[in-house]
């Protein structure tokens, strides 16, 4: 299959990538890859909204810029931080244009406070704004007749000069695996979209979904593309400690926003102890607070009282929190909500530029597998949509200006090879795969989770480089199936983490090595 531009990932960014590309340019082909059906995305978990200037009587973008410095504990690049502020505004406006509904109050929009924000800023749709989003921009992509969507299908391999011998520094496309059939395709192309998401299933309890498992940073690592700031995972720190049908369930930042108090199981409020915010504190002062708790206390878990909201407010504003309570038998308010941080959002990934693209030509990446700048050592509540909606403006600008340009022709993209290797996988194989994820998991997250050390990091280091010679017998030994893909991913990501956290000699952000405090 031979396209114009190739995008691989379905959140926010990528789909509006691919709208902002074939509205402006409709003879282009565009192919756009999805891991599962459209609708499951890390963006369709995203429940507390986008953070954005639009009350301009209390608000500045000034005071937006600041918090996400200070969130990002100075490790920021203020000029993309200005810019990501500044056009955010417009970027938003347009994503309703595109028929996206935020919740309302007397015409305005009405907006809620979370950690580490000066202002009330958070526009939502109460407490679903991630799934809102994602059927609003499902329902415009599918208008346009020059897009092709490719479900159930995952990046493999990123084609580069590797594959075909040649010395133009390209990306040309990416070798992908349909998750039904197992079979792997090859789409050459001549602009790359990364839009993969992060890799919270490196970890035992991550609010992201099953699919994410580093699938556009393993392939860029593979690709020798550069990768940066990946010790820098934030951790969500109220996550539902009963586990919903094995999934992780994320309790939003706006409840804290709105009156909720951190306690411990025996009844003390301890965030006053840790930071002068409190519960509003940022996102990793208040993750280690509580993880230093439950430490202290040995119990499994802290509380999250909500008895300060009343029932009809929770219910109109948190009526998903409220139903995913409700089915492992909590009633919040009047019940309080156990939590655990979980892993949450990788600040770091691949190193772009202010357009979004990476050192290697043709290839884009946005959204959470992508280093911009703007988060520095740790994200700033619900910053995470708005940089989408910038970088994805952005680089469907450049990229529209690269395919004016002179590039490779057609019957040097019909020459790129297949894909080589049928080789049966055992039944036996098949559970090794998971046992080793799970091993995986296990270290990442006992070794390499909130609080690390130097002799743990190196542990690590060393029982994962056991886990990566099996991976290895398996991947080279066996036909290549999605299993295979996404451990291989995952290995790689991990491996990566722990270097660069060896790498690291002060604690910042949401970096925090025992050794160093």
């Amino acid at each position: 299959m031979i396209t114009d531009v190739l995008v691989i990932g379905s959140g926010i960014s990528g789909l509006t990538y691919a709208i902002k590309v074939a509205e402006k340019n409709p003879e282009l082909g565009i192919v756009m890859i999805s891991k599962n059906n459209l609708l499951e995305s890390n963006t369709r978990y995203a429940q507390g909204g986008i953070a954005v200037v639009s009350n301009f009587k209390n608000d500045s973008y000034e005071k937006h810029i600041s918090d996400t410095q200070i969130a990002g504990a100075g490790k920021c690049n203020e000029t993309v931080v200005r810019f990501v502020v500044e056009e955010g505004h417009d970027r938003v406006q347009e994503l309703i244009e595109w028929g996206t509904h935020f919740d309302t109050n007397k015409n305005t929009l009405h907006l809620t406070k979370e950690g580490g924000h000066s202002e009330k800023r958070i526009i939502h749709n109460k407490d679903r704004t991630g799934l809102e989003i994602q059927q609003a921009l499902i329902k415009k992509i599918k208008t346009f007749l020059n897009i092709t969507l490719l479900e159930n299908h995952t990046l493999v391999d990123l084609i580069t000069d590797h594959h075909t011998g040649s010395d133009f520094k390209r990306c040309y496309g990416a070798y992908v695996i349909s998750n039904t059939q197992q079979e792997i395709i090859k789409i050459s192309a001549q602009i790359t979209i990364l839009s993969t998401g992060g890799a919270g299933q490196l970890f035992s309890h991550t609010t992201n979904p099953k699919n994410a498992t580093g699938d556009g940073l393993g392939a860029a690592y593979r690709a020798k593309v550069k990768i940066e700031g990946l010790p820098f995972v934030q951790f969500h720190p109220t996550a539902l400690f009963p586990k919903i049908k094995d999934n992780t369930f994320l309790i939003s930042e706006a409840v804290r926003g709105e009156g909720a108090l951190l306690i411990t199981k025996s009844g003390k409020r301890f965030m006053p102890d840790y930071d002068s915010n409190a519960e509003l504190a940022p996102r990793d002062i208040v993750a280690r607070s509580i993880a230093q708790e439950i430490i202290k206390s040995g119990d499994d878990f802290v509380y999250l009282d909500c008895s300060t909201i009343s029932e009809e407010e929770f219910q109109n504003h948190f009526p998903t929190i409220q139903q995913s309570c409700n089915s492992v038998g909590i009633n919040p308010p009047k019940d309080f909500i156990p939590v655990i941080p979980a892993a949450h959002y990788f600040c770091g990934g691949l190193e772009v530029n202010e357009h979004g693209e990476t050192g290697l030509k043709g290839l884009y990446a946005i959204g959470e597998c992508s280093h911009t700048g703007l988060h520095g050592a740790n994200r700033l509540a619900s910053n995470s949509l708005l940089e989408s909606l910038v970088f994805s403006h952005r680089a469907a600008l450049d990229s529209l200006k690269q395919l004016k340009e002179i590039l490779p022709t057609d019957s040097f993209y019909e020459a790129i090879p297949e894909w080589k290797g049928e080789h049966y996988i055992s039944n036996e194989k098949i559970s090794a795969i998971g046992k080793l994820k799970k091993e995986l998991q296990e270290v990442m997250s006992t070794k390499v989770g909130i609080f690390k050390t130097s002799k743990g990091l190196l542990e690590a280091e060393i029982r994962l480089k056991k886990i990566f010679l099996e991976t290895q017998e398996i991947y080279k030994q066996n036909k290549l199936t999605l299993g295979v893909c996404e451990l291989r991913n995952m290995v790689s990501v991990a491996y990566l983490m722990i270097k660069q956290s060896q790498e690291l000699n002060a604690n910042v952000g949401v970096f925090y090595n025992h050794d160093y405090a």
